[in-house]
């Protein structure tokens, strides 16, 4: 069940804005970086968030760029090591910059990535350093029962086996108690969570997360 306060149905009365109302999340230029574990939704709901917003954004699939290289790929499936980590870390350095760029000229944009709370190098600190401080954090985080359901769906290399799937799962566990917005999707459609998410930006833009 999803933990984000929806928001209210139409003809319930709100409060008018004020000077001091946090800016429409809906209009304004964001970086937002998509959290979570795979077949959680991520490139989906990211996708059709960026394609429905009132404002130029853009997607940035860090697998997406990773995956720019062909010959000499280093897939993490066969094995995390010192040349998939290069390319990992080159593949962020990538997106940060082309996200930099897109800012820089009035385009908002929306990563995703498998950052994991409990690995410093494929962590949040690097999001930072190449995007910017204003980047917004926010953990798509459905049940382990959907995530293996939408990883049998997959094909190539983006799939998974159950027990790589398990593991990630467990792992992202630990953005619970970490301060960033979580979004359990368990139960939402794509359109549904991307309401969400622009619900759990609005507080984020707000009030901004530690991290």
């Amino acid at each position: 069940m999803c933990t984000c306060r929806r928001a209210p149905p139409f003809g319930v009365p709100t409060p008018a804005p004020t000077a001091t109302a946090a800016p429409d999340p809906t209009t304004t230029t964001l970086a937002v970086l998509l959290i979570g574990p795979a077949g959680a939704g991520k490139t989906s709901v990211a996708k059709y968030w960026a394609d429905h917003r009132r404002v130029p954004t853009a997607h940035i699939s860090l697998d997406d760029v990773r995956e720019w290289v062909r010959s000499g790929f280093a897939d993490p499936q066969s094995g995390w090591n010192d040349h998939s980590e290069a390319q990992y870390r080159l593949a962020r350095r990538t997106c940060g910059f082309a996200a930099r760029n897109f800012l820089a000229n009035g385009i908002s944009c929306i990563l995703d990535d498998a950052v994991f709370p409990d690995r410093p190098v494929v962590g949040l600190g690097g999001w930072k350093r190449h995007v910017g401080p204003g980047l917004l954090p926010v953990v798509l985080l459905p049940g382990l029962d959907i995530v293996l359901e939408r990883n049998a769906e997959r094909s190539g290399n983006r799939r998974l086996t159950d027990e790589e799937v398990a593991r990630i799962h467990g792992r992202m566990a630990g953005w619970y108690g970490s301060g960033l917005p979580i979004i359990d999707n368990s139960q939402l459609d794509v359109p549904g969570t991307a309401r969400v998410l622009d619900e759990v930006l609005a507080r984020a833009i707000a009030s901004p997360p530690n991290w």
